[in-house]
Formats: structure tokens, C-alpha cells, sequence
């Protein structure tokens, strides 16, 4: 089936459905009024406890009193530990028959394995638990990390916790988890706790229940079990119950108020489980030493009796100091189920237990039917958890699974969301006019490049400069004599430890730094680490701009770049306090999508998968020797969704392709030069396409090309010829050069490079001139493509500008585009490592062509013209091309006025058969995959191609940019593998296969969302 019968297919597809969906809307809307949004009120109770269960009720008859009480122990495991560990669970799986595991550091490949092996040597399913409050990240290597629970706080839109609860608990069962650890609803209002800290939502009970509720509902909905910690409430200790026991004076009153509200809230809404904290709190139980998961009156009469909650009750572990230190193994479970506890963690000695247990009930202090009733709530959980059901876990493609697409763009969007703008003076953020700035971007605390870094240097010139932890006051004050030269520092803070103990480890030199640095000059601060740190710093308000991002992972990094030159804006909140500058419900706003952001596919509705045949692809046109490598962007509506780098230099594979490294762009220098400088004149009044080149060009006059019309020109139906081989007429016969024409050594008379060792004459180019200007004309009006009056555009420009062609460029464009890379000669301002060579020229230069352009007429202009020449990487092209497609603007700057671009991009001469526009290329045969676009491509679409292997395009139906450069001239133009291959149009066509899947999926979840 062709592609074109595809595509009405899909058409089709969508039209019914969208039909479908309209029909049964309106069915919806007369049959369904009146009905709740929520199919019942929560009433309070787990949904576990709202069925009976057969099940649970077999299981329990044949089961004798050992193996009851072991199905309230649950015991830790490590998937990191040796196979004497490994045989030392299954021994107590299989001999003992416990109820549950938790499982603490390792990987996910081995956890799975580990938890197959155990649960085929349970007699009664394990109940496979986790503490995974940002994630798996917290205890398993290779998973995602979500962000710190005080990051959530900081987040206006609690349907993304929601939705991370949900993600959450599908990476739960995926790994055959049950029991999520999460969330944490301790309101942390001591910004010294030594435990909880950036664990908590903040320091605001009301925010704290809402957050903990989306995220508590998210992962019942997909049948994981929350669970509430830390009970009665651990936010305001100064005491880690990891290491000894916390006494809370607070009075029974205030409790109730505050730290028990979010249980209370979660509570009505079917928590399934809750955590018991390890505290002394003597207005609730005035017993000395006593931990308050071992006090009936909180566990029984508090947690049960007065707040009802008939859930699971887990104590927090009973190896930790706050417990341990006071009672022996057994003793301690024992008490911990005299309290009313349902499930005793990490059990220390699993027989003893048992056997303490038994005297327990031999000596009344518990009934074998209070045991009876503990046990069936547990396999009442262990049916509604699917685990009469087992299957064993699927590792084959475990790791993909765990790290989806879905969940990357998930983190983005809760990042995005959290990150806090807490001051911008002067509207410093986000950062505009580029070009009347000199940035640095200044690492505070480390030595290694830094992926704040990297996502600055994106959006322009940016110097990266490093500021070591153990730098001296000498090495201080040599960065601040440094930082003179610039005008704007952002500084990123990073390594910061994550408690509050030895300040965070911002020592007083480091503090006094920044404090100098910040009233020398404007400066971007943005802090990587726990946001209590913020009071540390002095006068840190006193800042141009302050971000808070609450941790240091790659995310925030890039978040905070993109958010500081306006990719994204600022919606987050402080959910605590931190000092009187910076208070509990401070954040600013900021403006976002005025530049390209960077993100995943998800955030334009394609599924990431769709977009990865781009790999098989180009990978394909690497092995076949068409290219050796290439960079490949995707933007959508202003975000890019694509964008990597693919296979070497050149076939010996010793330089990697980088996003940073140069290609030469051959002809897509026409409509990034030349075409950009007619088109922001034509909107100034200067340049009309209806008027003639002898009007704008001297020389031209008195010649047969005065007369012609530059809409003419621009389309390539003058009659001009297609190109001239100039260098032809610098050689002699015997193969040297003609007198007047090269020199290996530059001077005044020969100041232009053409090549390494090789200087033109500088009055060599009006000889050039005057050959286009006197070379014959073809048919007018027949299309015939044509290098030469884009040789001619610079003088043409300078006189309508009067201004030098490059530092006009990079003055009205480049510059304030952040479009560095785009760049004639790079050799000049770029290290050699980060160009990418193409041909090695034979017959002109004799040399391999690296730095310097290979066209060889742009090459005897001293490398500087308007059809070729220009250098520059995928990600600054699509900037320009970005501002064409937004018709003019880009960053709230207007380049070139508004329509301009509208009616440069349209086909002037369609009906002669001229599918060109002024000076863009546009689909030649509309739907043909064999067409010069891509099949999907609609005929509105425009662009250009390069012949050393590159390609742009533009979409404004589909908001899309698309960027391919390579270098499939390496080592010579002779390999046309790349065209016969449509490499660069079947990359497109990918991206519109995927939106078109997009939409079908999009027609669909309408549809079943109405079911």
C-alpha cells in the first residue's frame, strides 16, 4: 500500500471516529445529566475491606497458627547483597513462611529475579513492598527519579501528582511491588528535622493533604497500595528515629490540629495502609522510652477507635534505634502487635518472633481470633492486590518498561512546575536581547562541566567558568576579577549536601562570594540543592534573579536553563518557610515559549516510540557509507521533541558527532542569509521582489541583466545560469595557478582564504561579478535553479543596508537569535575538533576541506557569500527557522515585520509549473515519497536542501521545523547513496507518521473516555 493510500486511510480513520465521538457525546450529555463526576463517595474504608473473599477465607482455614503470625512479618532484602543473602530469604520464605518483603537497594533486573524466585517458594503469596516516595529511584539503580516530596509542594497543579502516583505504581507492578511506602504526609514545619525535611510536601497542612491525596489516589487507581507515614506525625523532631528515639511535647490539641489532619483527610478518602512512626509523645501515651509504634493508646485507640481507620497498619521498621535500642528482637514485635499494628517491618528474628508471638497468645495478652482477624485483612489486601493471581515478573525488556517516555515527560512536567522564581528585578528572567549582553555561566561548587551548563549554552554564547569547593580566597578573587568582563553572571549552586547538618556544607567563604558577587553586578543565582539551604546564603535576596529548585538532578538542570531564557516559564510556590526574604507561598510567574524549549515527544501528543524508525534510518544511511554521520532536530509549536546526534566525522570513527559540532550548510545558506536580510528589508520599505536588480545594484546596469525582476530572481525563472566553475579560469594547463589569482601566504594583496594555504586576489571577486554579469541568459520564465544572483545578494544588501554583509547578519539575526554557530569561516572562533570536514578536493584545493567552505565559488569570496558559506549546528538553524515559521518573531523580537514571511514562503508561478516560492524550495510533487519533501508534507510547507548533505524545512500547518545536517560529500560528492536512499525526507516523513498516529490515538481516548 502506497503512502498516499495510507494517508487517506488515516484520514478516513480520524473522520469517523471524530463522528463517532460527536455522537456518543450527545448520547452522553441527554442519558448522563445529573450523574456525579465520582461514581460514589469515598466512605472512608480501603476498598479491600469492602468485599468479602473467599479466597482469603480458604487460604486461612488451611493454614496453621505459625504460618499466621508469619503473615504479619515482613522482612528486608537487598537485590546488591551476595547469594548468602539471597539464601538466607528463601530460607525464611520457604521454613518460616512470611507474610511480606521489603526491598531496599539494588537494580531491577535482580530484584525481579530474586522476587520470582521467592514468591515460587511461598506457599502464600509474598506481599512485596517498597519505599518509593520519589520513585523507584529512591532504592533500585537504572529507574526514574521523580522529585523530592518538597518539590511536589511547590506545585500549583495537583493532577500531575496524581498522575505520578499513577506512573508510579505501573513501575510498581511492573516489578511486582504491592505496597508503596508513600507518600509522606508529616507536615515538616523544622527546617532541622534530620529525617524528613525535603521528604514533606512543606510546612502547610492544607497543601500537604491535597498533595498527599493526588498522589495517595493515583496509585490506589491502578491497584497499588499507599501507605501514610510517618503516624502520628514525624515534621517537627529534631531527633532521626533511625538512630535514637524523638520526644514531641506537643499537646494533644495541637496534634490534632495539625499533624493529624492529613491522615484524618486521607483517611476519609480510603488510604489502604499507614506507617507508624518511631516517637515518644507523652500527651498521647506518658509511658517513658515508649515509641509510638509500640503504645496502644496512639496505634489502637488514637489510629483505630477515634480516626477509625480500618486500613493496614505497618509499623516503621523495628531494626532502627528508636525502637531497637529499648527491646530485643521478638520482644519488640510483640509489643508492636499488642499495640495493634497489623504488619511488622523489618522483623530482626523472624522465629523468635513467631515463638514470642505464641507465648503472647498462650498468656492471653492477644487472642488467636484477634491474630485471625489481622491476617485476613492482610490476605483481604493481598486479593484486591491481584495476588490469587501471580504471575511471574517479565524481565525481558524490564528496563525500557521502567523507564518509559510517558514517565520521562511526566518528571518534565513536574519539574517544570515545581521550580520556584523567588526574585527578578528589572524582569531579568527571561533573559532577552541577547545581543547587548557578554553572559557567564559560573559553577559554584564543583569543576565539572555541569548540565545547567550544557542547557544555558543552548540558547547562545555562553562562557562556562568553575568555581572549585575547596577554592581558595585567592582562587575567589581571581574569579572575581574574572567576572568583570561580563555583563551578566548566572551562577549555579551545586553539590550542596541535602541535610541541614555543617550548613549544608556551604562553607563562609563560599557564602561571602557569592554575596560580593551578587552586589558587583547583575546576577542569576539558581540553587541545586534542599531549599532550607537558601537561608544560609547571605543577603541572597539582594540577587537579580533566585530560583529555587529544590534538588540537583539533570532535570532540574535543564528545566532551570530553559526557564531562565524563557524555553519554559516559572509557576512554582515555596510550600515552606525559609527566611523573611524568601516565605512560605513566594514564586513569581514568568513568561515561557517565547524561545524553543526542549522536551520530550509526549508534550505535542506523539508517542516517543513513533519517532524512534529516525534511528533506524540514519543509522542505515551511516552503515551504507552515504553519510558518516548527522545531526537530526525536530521541533513542534516551538518545542523540540527530536534532537540527537548520529555516527563520526568522517568513516574512521575517531570524532563522534556532538550537538554542539559545526556542519558546513551549503545551499540552506541562501535562505539563512540572503533570503533573511530581503525579507527584513522588504518589511523596512528597502527591498520590493516587483522592482529590478539594476535598481539595487549598480554594476548591473547596462547590462542584459538590469531589467530582470527579483521575483524572477528569487523564484530561479530569470534565465540566469545555473552556476559558473570560476576556478576553472585561475588554472594554468600545467595545473599551477594564474598570475593574480592565488597565493599560499596571506597579505594585503592576497588577504581572503579560499583554503588552508591558498589566498585569493583581493580584486579577483568583481572579476567574479563581472562574469555573472556578462554571461548569457537562458529562456525567461523557465524554472532553471541558479546559484548566481544569491552571489550577487551581498552587494545588493550592503548597498540597501549599508552595512557589511556578515556584521549585518549577525547583527539583525544571529546575535540576538543566539544563533552563534551560524558563522562564516568557523575556523576563525571555533575549535577545529567541533567542525565537521566535507569534501577532499582534488582538483581545486588538493586538501581535505574543514573549517573552510566547500562550495568553490563561496570559497573564492573568501568563503563569505549569499548562495553558500555559511556554517552553523542543527540547534541554532532551527532557531531561525523557528522565527520563520512564527512569521517574523522570535524571543518578543521582531526580525522581520509581520506577513513578510507569509508571502515570501507562498508559490509565486504554481501555474507554470514553478513550485518554488521567493527563495524557499516547497514540495516539487506533493504526497510522492520520492518528491524533494517528505510524502506527508503539506504543499504550504517550505525549505531548502544543501548539497553537502543538508536539510531544513518548515511546516506552519503542523508547526513543525525539521533540521538534517551531514556531511554525505565525505570524502567526495561523487556518494549520492544519501539521495538515492531519501534518507533526509524519510526521517520527515516519520515525524508525520507519527502525528498522524497521534491523532488517531487522540480520536480514540475521546471516544472511550465516553464509555
Amino acid at each position: 500500500m502506497n503512502i498516499q493510500i495510507q494517508f487517506c486511510f488515516r484520514v478516513l480513520y480520524i473522520t469517523i471516529f471524530n463522528c463517532l465521538y460527536l455522537s456518543v457525546a450527545l448520547f452522553a450529555q441527554s442519558n448522563l445529566q445529573g450523574t456525579s463526576e465520582n461514581k460514589m463517595l469515598a466512605d472512608g474504608k480501603p476498598d479491600f475491606m469492602k468485599e468479602n473473599s473467599q479466597w482469603a477465607d480458604s487460604v486461612l482455614r488451611s493454614m496453621t497458627v505459625e504460618e499466621r503470625i508469619a503473615q504479619l512479618i515482613m522482612i528486608p532484602v537487598y537485590s546488591n547483597k551476595d547469594q548468602v543473602h539471597i539464601d538466607s530469604i528463601s530460607s525464611l520464605v520457604r521454613n518460616h513462611h512470611v507474610g511480606g518483603l521489603i526491598f531496599f537497594q539494588g537494580g531491577p533486573v535482580r530484584q525481579a529475579h530474586m522476587t520470582n524466585r521467592f514468591q515460587s517458594e511461598s506457599k502464600i503469596p509474598l506481599m512485596v513492598t517498597i519505599d518509593a516516595e520519589w520513585g523507584l529511584a529512591m532504592r533500585l539503580d537504572s529507574t526514574v527519579r521523580f522529585p523530592y516530596q518538597m518539590s511536589l509542594g511547590g506545585i500549583e497543579d495537583e493532577k500531575l501528582i496524581y498522575e505520578m502516583g499513577r506512573d508510579i505504581a505501573r513501575q510498581c507492578k511492573r516489578l511486582g511491588i504491592h505496597v508503596n511506602f508513600a507518600p509522606v504526609v508529616d507536615i515538616n514545619n523544622n527546617a532541622n528535622n534530620p529525617v524528613i525535611g525535603f521528604r514533606s510536601f512543606g510546612e502547610d497542612k492544607e497543601n500537604v493533604t491535597r498533595k498527599g491525596l493526588a498522589y495517595m489516589k493515583g496509585m490506589q487507581d491502578e491497584r497499588v497500595l499507599a501507605n501514610a507515614k510517618h503516624f502520628p506525625g514525624h515534621g517537627d523532631t529534631n531527633v532521626d528515629s533511625h538512630y535514637g528515639l524523638p520526644v514531641i511535647h506537643f499537646s494533644k490539641h495541637r496534634l490534632e490540629a495539625l499533624e493529624l489532619y492529613p491522615f484524618r483527610k486521607l483517611f476519609d478518602q480510603g488510604l489502604g495502609s499507614v506507617m507508624v512512626a518511631h516517637m515518644n509523645i507523652p500527651s498521647l501515651d506518658t509511658t517513658q522510652n515508649l515509641a509510638s509504634t509500640l503504645s496502644k493508646p496512639i496505634v489502637t485507640d488514637l489510629l483505630k477507635n477515634h480516626m477509625g481507620f480500618e486500613g493496614l497498619v505497618f509499623t516503621d521498621a523495628l531494626n532502627m534505634q528508636g525502637v531497637a535500642k529499648y527491646y530485643p528482637p521478638g520482644v519488640v514485635d510483640v509489643k508492636a502487635l499488642l499495640a495493634g499494628n497489623d504488619m511488622l517491618l523489618n522483623t530482626m528474628d523472624v522465629k523468635t518472633t513467631i515463638e514470642e508471638i505464641k507465648k503472647a497468645i498462650s498468656n492471653r495478652e492477644i487472642t488467636q481470633e484477634e491474630i485471625d482477624r489481622r491476617v485476613k485483612k492482610v490476605l483481604l489486601a493481598k486479593q484486591w492486590l491481584g495476588m490469587d493471581k501471580m504471575q511471574p515478573i517479565e524481565t525481558e525488556n524490564l528496563i525500557s518498561d521502567l523507564n518509559s517516555s510517558h514517565s520521562a515527560y511526566l518528571n518534565r512536567q513536574l519539574t517544570e512546575a515545581s521550580l520556584t522564581l523567588l526574585r527578578n528585578k528589572d524582569e531579568v528572567i527571561p533573559i532577552k536581547n541577547l545581543e547587548r549582553h557578554r553572559i557567564a555561566a559560573l559553577a559554584i561548587g564543583t569543576i565539572e562541566m555541569t548540565d545547567f551548563q550544557k542547557g544555558l549554552m543552548r540558547y547562545g554564547e555562553v562562557d562556562t567558568l568553575f568555581l572549585s569547593p575547596n577554592a581558595s580566597l585567592n582562587d575567589m578573587e581571581k574569579m572575581k576579577e574574572r567576572l568583570k568582563e561580563y555583563s551578566l553572571v548566572i551562577a549555579g549552586v551545586h553539590k550542596l549536601q541535602l541535610r541541614a547538618g555543617n550548613n549544608f556544607g556551604i562553607s563562609a567563604e563560599m557564602n561571602l562570594f557569592l554575596k560580593d558577587l551578587i552586589h558587583s553586578k547583575p546576577t542569576v543565582v539558581a540553587v541545586f540543592g534542599n531549599v532550607y539551604s537558601l537561608s544560609k546564603f547571605e543577603n541572597l535576596g539582594d540577587a537579580h534573579a533566585v530560583i529555587a529548585a529544590y534538588q540537583e538532578t539533570s532535570m532540574t538542570q535543564d528545566v532551570a536553563s530553559q526557564l531562565i531564557f524563557g524555553g519554559v516559564g516559572a509557576k512554582g510556590s515555596l510550600p515552606v518557610n525559609i527566611n523573611n526574604d524568601f516565605k512560605l507561598g513566594d514564586g513569581l510567574s514568568s513568561v515561557g515559549g517565547i524561545r524553543l524549549s526542549y522536551t520530550e515527544p509526549e508534550a505535542v501528543g506523539i508517542d516517543a516510540k513513533d519517532l524512534e524508525p529516525i534511528r533506524d534510518l540514519v543509522e542505515e544511511a551511516i552503515s551504507q557509507k552515504a553519510i558518516p554521520g548527522a545531526q537530526v532536530l525536530v521541533a513542534k509549536d516551538g518545542k523540540v521533541i527530536y534532537h540527537h546526534a548520529f555516527g563520526h566525522h568522517t568513516y574512521d570513527q575517531s570524532d563522534e558527532v556532538r550537538l554542539t559540532d559545526l556542519y558546513d550548510l551549503a545551499s540552506l545558506t541562501k535562505i539563512s542569509t540572503s533570503l533573511a536580510a530581503f525579507m527584513k528589508l522588504k518589511g523596512e520599505g528597502k527591498f520590493d521582489e516587483s522592482r529590478t536588480l539594476g535598481e539595487y545594484l549598480p554594476m548591473a546596469r547596462g547590462t542584459d541583466k538590469e531589467n530582470l525582476l527579483y521575483s524572477d530572481i528569487l523564484t530561479h525563472q530569470a534565465g540566469l545560469y545555473a552556476w559558473i566553475p570560476f576556478w576553472k579560469e585561475t588554472v594554468r594547463k600545467s595545473g599551477k595557478f594564474k598570475w593574480f589569482t592565488f597565493k599560499s601566504d596571506s597579505s594585503r594583496r592576497f588577504p581572503a582564504k579560499a583554503a588552508d594555504g591558498l589566498y585569493i586576489h583581493r580584486r579577483y571577486a568583481d572579476k567574479m561579478y563581472q562574469q555573472i554579469l556578462s554571461s548569457p541568459l537562458s529562456e525567461k520564465g523557465k524554472y532553471v535553479y541558479s546559484d548566481l544572483s544569491f552571489i550577487l545578494a551581498p552587494k545588493v544588501i550592503e548597498q540597501l543596508s549599508e552595512q557589511e554583509f556578515t556584521a549585518y547578519l549577525q547583527q539583525n539575526f544571529y546575535a540576538p537569535l543566539g544563533a552563534g554557530t551560524l558563522t562564516f569561516n568557523p575556523y576563525k572562533n571555533y575549535p577545529m575538533d567541533r567542525i565537521v570536514p566535507t569534501e577532499y578536493d582534488s582538483l581545486f584545493r588538493k586538501q581535505l576541506l574543514k573549517g573552510t567552505i566547500h562550495d568553490e565559488g563561496a570559497a573564492m569570496f573568501g568563503g563569505i557569500s549569499g548562495h553558500a558559506g555559511l556554517f552553523g549546528n542543527a540547534n541554532d538553524l532551527a532557531k531561525l527557522l523557528q522565527m520563520y515559521l512564527n512569521d517574523g518573531t522570535y524571543a518578543d523580537h521582531e526580525f522581520i515585520k509581520d506577513k513578510v514571511v507569509s508571502i515570501y514562503s507562498k508559490c509565486v508561478h504554481c501555474e507554470t509549473g514553478n513550485y518554488r516560492s521567493m527563495g524557499f524550495d516547497r514540495p516539487n510533487r506533493p504526497g510522492d515519497p520520492a518528491g524533494n519533501a517528505a510524502a506527508g508534507a503539506p504543499a504550504s510547507s517550505f525549505g531548502h536542501t544543501g548539497f553537502t548533505g543538508t536539510y531544513g524545512w518548515m511546516d506552519p500547518e503542523n508547526g513543525l521545523v525539521y533540521v538534517f545536517l551531514s556531511n554525505r560529500v565525505y570524502p567526495t560528492r561523487e556518494n549520492t547513496r544519501l539521495y538515492k536512499l531519501n534518507t533526509r525526507t524519510n526521517v520527515m516523513q516519520v515525524v508525520y507518521e507519527a502525528l498522524e498516529n497521534s491523532k488517531m490515538e487522540e480520536s480514540q481516548i475521546k471516544v472511550q473516555a465516553l464509555y
